[in-house]
């Protein structure tokens, strides 16, 4: 009963949709509206701004982190915290409170990598970071991101947290099929930093 209950309560966790509430309480704006109308932290970051944006973002990765540590807070040995980070996963992007629609759950994906491998988490923020400024699309440092870290996880031999990477980074590119389609249109959305928004804005 106990484990049940804490799995809901990661999953609720991973519901709280941020990018959401912030917009309409804040901006009096519906994020799911702007943009791309995902709620996560790039649209938001396009559409209400840079703090709202990296406001967005930390929660998003605390949700992941909090959830993967539920076991440990309530000394639950049982189950793996990869499971609980899991639901919170699952709660970002299927969200109760948002009629189970969501984000791509790249942030809450890195928040359960904290818990688990902070030295990672830190090689995937870098890898993140740099990706976004060499291509201002946040999209293609996320895919790109995802497999380098989960061939680093494989590397390090753990291959159970190597088999949820791979399944993490299949699951990520299946989210991005629309950015995919825009990034060979040439179309894709551009975050307001980075070399290639530099290159478009000096033309």
């Amino acid at each position: 009963m106990k484990i049940t209950i804490l799995l809901i309560v990661a999953y609720l966790l991973g519901a709280i949709p941020n990018g959401i509430w912030i917009g309409k309480v804040f901006f009096n704006k519906d994020i799911t509206k702007l943009g791309s109308g995902n709620m996560g932290t790039t649209n938001t970051f396009r559409e209400l701004g840079k703090t709202a944006g990296a406001v967005v973002m930390v929660l998003d990765i605390l949700k992941g982190t909090i959830a993967t540590l539920l076991p440990t807070f309530f000394h639950i040995s049982n189950v793996s915290p990869i499971v609980f980070g899991l639901f919170a996963v699952l709660g970002h992007t299927l969200s109760i409170f948002a009629k189970f629609k969501g984000g791509k759950a790249v942030a809450t994906s890195a928040g359960m990598l904290l818990a688990i491998h902070p030295i990672l988490f830190l090689c995937a923020f870098i890898f993140e970071f740099s990706f976004t400024y060499l291509t201002s699309m946040v999209s293609v440092a996320s895919m790109i991101s995802f497999p380098l870290i989960t061939i680093l996880i494989l590397l390090d031999h753990d291959y159970v947290l190597g088999i949820i990477g791979i399944i993490l980074t299949i699951f990520i590119f299946i989210k991005h099929r629309s950015n995919i389609q825009r990034i060979k249109e040439g179309n894709e959305n551009l975050v307001p930093f980075g070399l290639v928004y530099k290159h478009q804005k000096n033309k």
